[in-house]
């Protein structure tokens, strides 16, 4: 059984330009988990890429390389894309898909997955969302009722997908196209470990976090 991971980084950013190696307390930001899926049960760690600069600091960091088309590295190209083209070029059984952008994302939470494919389809990794009064756009309770308001603790469990990382195998993204497919299965992580960098604020925590 091979288990491979693959972080998508390519060039291209513009929210935070070159954000996936920005630096991050003397570390580029995509070190954090190039070093969470080398040291856990995944046999390979690779970058898809189509940047020369992204693709030499994560070979520094023990990563394989794939280089990745243009016309799968656009705003606009989807993640599939450049999934299938990963599942097109590299062999593998089990897909760990991590995002870059996730640096707080630990070891143990890797391995909590792939010791739960044996029962799923894919995994999916999450926090558990805390129930609050939401309102749409014209000020109306959103899915609560104002006469009714739940109290926190009576409020039925959801949970939100943090981005970090998602499991899945060859057969099922091969057969759906998509990240996660059948029988979906989670791994919690803490809020406190899920924040992402997406923007500049995004950036200022992280920095604080990750010290």
């Amino acid at each position: 059984m091979k288990v491979v991971s693959v972080i998508l980084a390519r060039g291209g950013s513009k929210g935070i330009p070159r954000k996936n190696i920005i630096d991050i307390n003397g570390k580029p930001l995509i070190q954090y988990v190039i070093d969470a899926s080398n040291n856990s049960i995944v046999g390979e760690t690779w970058v898809s890429t189509d940047d020369e600069e992204i693709a030499e600091i994560s070979g520094n960091h023990g990563a394989k390389i794939l280089w990745r088309p243009a016309e799968f590295a656009t705003d606009k190209a989807s993640s599939e894309s450049a999934l299938l083209h990963f599942a097109d070029n590299v062999d593998f059984d089990i897909l760990v898909f991590i995002q870059p952008t996730s640096p707080l994302l630990e070891t143990k939470y890797i391995d909590e997955g792939l010791s739960k494919m044996d029962k799923y389809d894919s995994i999916v990794s999450v926090y558990e969302d805390k129930w609050s009064a939401k309102f749409d756009g014209d000020g109306n309770p959103y899915e609560w009722d104002i006469n009714n308001r739940p109290r926190r603790q009576d409020a039925e469990k959801l949970y939100v997908d943090n981005g970090s990382f998602f499991i899945t195998t060859r057969k099922a993204l091969l057969e759906s196209r998509c990240r996660y497919s059948g029988k979906i299965g989670m791994v919690e992580m803490p809020f406190s470990k899920s924040f992402e960098v997406d923007t500049f604020d995004d950036l200022n925590l992280i920095r604080k976090l990750c010290k």
